[in-house]
């Protein structure tokens, strides 16, 4: 039960994620670095510890005696997570959409899930998965095929990507970036023009897919704070199992990592652009766009929120990491669907898409079948 409940927070953590751009798509009037931040100020700074003032009694008091080195830690890799996000846009500027996003994500989810256990296999901590007890256990080996698994799903999808992009080039029509948000200046400033440099852009590509898992890195570093929301509920709680919202205290500090690398990105974009004045433009719906903006920012950190309930019942390990980049990749591929992104391509390449979301399914299959038998 506990791995079922596991796969479903984890499913409804990985829709937050695949689909917290929509609402940007209804901001008008303002540039990418302008509505990327307002945005970002609720995912980061409103939203978290709202979150954890409404599930985590003293809240606060936890962070301000924590230890040093674990708020150090927790917002030293929430820094390099929020590179991470950044170069993602430079990796598909080099090698488009479809292939710089199938190796940011299929690197993000395989870094994400194993460093953390090779780490543990050498540092030893109670409770923790190491990369021999996953190679040297039924249950371990399950979940390793399961990320293998899906790792073959991202290539699929990653070469359906290239096939449209390919056609779509050849009949003239305009390839969609489902992270482009917004209007073209937008698609233009997060993918780039057509400048396609394979080794360059395999080179960003692993400096984003190795940054983005940091965040995981970021929750391992945190946990004590969560260990120590944990026990408080608990004992407050007897009897009633691990408390849903531990990792919530964990977000706010892993959070400000990446808000400042976003903030200083975005108001160095806001400068070079000439773009503050989009905040007080009166010509555009401020009101609305922030009202958006707010919903999109939201939506995102909905994401974090449900992986944390995810993790209480499947534990810190590779499962709950897999899972969730698992989820977000196909509920991606599905919104692609949904808003008609394959349009117009052939029936070729929309069987190759359809072929990685069920790949992609089948490795949520085995990761939630390996974890039930722990």
């Amino acid at each position: 039960m506990n791995a079922l409940l596991g796969v479903i927070f984890h499913f409804i953590g990985g829709f937050a994620s695949g689909s917290f751009y929509i609402p940007y798509k209804k901001v008008k009037g303002w540039a990418w670095e302008s509505y990327w931040i307002v945005g970002g100020l609720f995912s980061w700074l409103i939203v978290p510890p709202l979150a954890a003032w409404l599930t985590i009694p003293n809240f606060w008091e936890i962070i301000t005696t924590s230890n040093g080195s674990t708020l150090g830690y927790a917002y030293f890799f929430g820094l390099l997570w929020g590179i991470g996000g950044l170069t993602y846009g430079l990796g598909v500027r080099y090698l488009g959409v479809s292939l710089g996003s199938s190796v940011i994500l299929g690197l993000c989810m395989v870094f994400g899930a194993l460093i953390p256990a090779i780490y543990y296999q050498f540092t030893p901590a109670e409770g923790k998965d190491t990369i021999g007890l996953l190679t040297g256990t039924s249950w371990g080996q399950t979940v390793l095929a399961g990320l293998l698994v899906c790792v073959i799903g991202i290539v699929i999808c990653g070469k359906a990507g290239m096939m449209k992009e390919k056609e779509l080039a050849g009949s003239g029509a305009k390839s969609s970036d489902p992270h482009a948000v917004g209007n073209a200046d937008s698609e233009v400033h997060l993918s780039g023009k057509d400048e396609y440099k394979f080794g360059l852009g395999i080179v960003v590509a692993i400096i984003s897919g190795v940054l983005s898992a940091c965040f995981n890195f970021g929750i391992e570093a945190a946990k004590p704070m969560a260990d120590t929301a944990n026990e408080l509920w608990k004992a407050a709680n007897p009897g009633q199992g691990e408390f849903l919202y531990q990792n919530n205290v964990s977000y706010i500090i892993i959070l400000w990592g990446g808000l400042t690398t976003n903030l200083i990105w975005c108001l160095l974009l806001n400068a070079r652009n000439k773009t503050f004045g989009d905040y007080t433009n009166s010509k555009v719906p401020i009101l609305k766009n922030i009202i958006f903006c707010a919903l999109a920012g939201t939506t995102w950190f909905l994401q974090f929120f449900f992986y944390g309930m995810g993790e209480s019942k499947m534990g810190n390990g590779p499962s709950s990491w897999i899972l969730h980049m698992a989820f977000i990749i196909l509920i991606a591929n599905v919104w692609g669907l949904i808003l008609k992104e394959w349009k117009g391509v052939s029936k070729k390449t929309m069987k190759t898409v359809i072929a990685g979301i069920v790949v992609i399914l089948a490795s949520v299959l085995l990761v939630g079948l390996g974890n039930s038998m722990k």
